[in-house]
């Protein structure tokens, strides 16, 4: 059967394409690598790239420039160094290193580029920013006034965190750093804050026992973890801080809360280092260039409480840092306390004795400090630090003291019974009227007549007591959280009735 084609036809169809076409030719910048080497490229041909742009090699990894030299960039590598060649292409993309960001991302566990690698789909985002963002001006930020509750007692008792703070956690290895950290993103279950977890050079398997107590606690539904791990290059390790922060910015500039931790800024710095000593730049102080406190400020400077012209959001820093033999004064540990507001002390003498958490209360420090709190603790705990400083100062004193005096003994018992308090178990963190309650039972000498081995057993059982028996207390606190006459009153009438009924494991 024959096709009746007009002529005219095929010619209006003709004349139609010839109109729409538009001669389109695709024109990027290539240059060449002239030599590639532990993780760094130097390339020529690229006279117009940018600092910080991302370069792709034709081999197939992606690269950062980082060195902009007069007749060669210096690249460092994203990835498999092993498929970059002498001789190969590289092209620029126009684009400064940046990173997805939405709420796509909680739950999630990502690499520093931000692509999945928790075997899950793919992230999908039409929403990218660069890694690098300048830090929120001054008058762009208000003062921090809001606490963010670490479930901790020893924590928000002595040294409270506010939303937009910035508090160092250090101490030797093995500490307890990673442990308190996860308990402040478990207790921020309910409180609308998301959270990013920013792991650097750690091992494979901590990263996924990380992410399984999140999970089984709940926590991943709000959290993500941002893995740059032992294995990984050290370009990864040094962009995923940067990374994770742009990430938790995101919620931050929309009025919502978020909470970032870097574990931890000291193989941060030793992969700045590397790569840095790999560019050829100079060495300073213990072979670390010379803008390595630069590295860190640029950083931490962005948590902050925004204004309420700016949506009024926040992103809080809890940046860890490992230190050597308790040695804080080395050179990275002080250029991180110097930016921080504060910093809680994790010694290994008191982890060792049991005291856990292992914070020496005499070093750790809020510089936000009552602004942090509520006002229920803030008025609970006002004379806690003094006096279990004081207790420490006996402590010593009486080991070499034959016998003491009753005033004496008495301040030695009472404080071996506020140490008692401040321990707390692991991924165990507590509500502020459980933890304002056994505060004040043992400032106010509720607990003087306690055996100090039976404290924790009190402890125990008084919160099992408030979740059912004295609820009301509870939901009063809650309601004025302040310790009003009323409240004062309750809890006194609650510890009064409680001690009667109390009765120690074995007895």
């Amino acid at each position: 059967m024959a096709i009746d084609i007009k002529p005219e036809e095929i010619s209006s169809v003709l004349k139609q394409k010839l109109a729409d076409y538009r001669p389109e030719a695709e024109i990027y910048e290539v240059g060449t690598v002239l030599s590639v080497g532990d993780g760094i490229a130097r390339v020529y041909g690229l006279s117009k790239v940018m600092s910080a742009e991302l370069v792709q090699f034709s081999g197939g990894p992606m690269g950062m420039v980082l060195n902009l030299e007069e007749d060669n960039v210096g690249i460092v590598i994203f990835g498999d160094e092993t498929r970059v060649r002498e001789g190969d292409q590289v092209r620029r993309t126009k684009r400064i290193t940046s990173v997805p960001v939405g709420r796509m991302l909680p739950g999630r566990v990502v690499d520093a580029l931000g692509r999945a690698i928790d075997g899950g789909a793919p992230i999908e985002s039409q929403d990218f920013r660069a890694v690098e963002i300048k830090a929120p001006g001054i008058i762009d930020r208000q003062n921090v006034k809001e606490p963010l509750q670490t479930g901790l007692k020893v924590v928000d008792a002595l040294t409270p965190i506010g939303r937009g703070q910035r508090q160092l956690i250090i101490g030797d290895r093995k500490t307890g750093k990673t442990s308190l950290v996860l308990d402040t993103i478990i207790n921020q279950r309910g409180e609308n804050v998301m959270c990013f977890y920013v792991a650097i050079g750690q091992k494979r398997s901590s990263v996924v026992q990380i992410y399984e107590k999140l999970q089984k606690h709940g926590a991943m539904a709000y959290t993500t973890i941002i893995a740059a791990t032992a294995s990984d290059p050290a370009p990864m390790q040094f962009i995923a801080p940067y990374a994770g922060c742009t990430m938790a910015e995101y919620f931050r500039d929309n009025g919502q809360h978020a909470l970032i931790i870097y574990d931890d800024l000291t193989k941060h710095a030793q992969a700045y280092r590397q790569m840095s000593l790999l560019l050829r730049r100079p060495p300073g102080r213990e072979a670390f260039p010379g803008d390595i406190f630069y590295l860190h400020s640029r950083l931490l400077e962005r948590a902050a409480k925004m204004s309420d012209a700016k949506a009024g959001g926040s992103l809080t820093a809890l940046p860890i840092v490992e230190t050597q033999a308790n040695d804080i004064s080395a050179y990275i540990p002080t250029n991180v306390i110097s930016i921080t507001d504060g910093q809680i002390f994790l010694e290994t003498d008191l982890f060792n004795a049991g005291q856990r958490p292992a914070m020496n209360p005499g070093i750790s420090v809020s510089r936000v400090g009552g602004d942090a709190q509520i006002k229920a603790m803030k008025q609970t705990a006002g004379t806690l630090r003094l006096e279990l400083a004081q207790y420490r100062e006996l402590v010593a004193f009486s080991q070499f003291a034959s016998d003491l005096d009753v005033a004496t003994r008495k301040q030695l018992d009472r404080g071996a019974r506020l140490m008692e308090i401040m321990k707390q178990g692991v991924h165990d963190p507590l509500g502020v009227a459980k933890q304002v309650a056994v505060i004040f039972a043992g400032v106010n000498g509720f607990l003087d007549d306690v055996p100090a081995n039976k404290v924790r057993q009190f402890e125990r059982q008084l919160h099992l007591a408030m979740d059912s028996t004295y609820a009301g207390f509870v939901k009063l606190f809650n309601e004025r959280r302040a310790m009003t006459d009323d409240v004062k009153m309750a809890l006194k009438e609650m510890l009064t009735e409680f001690k009667k009924t109390f009765k120690p494991d074995g007895e």
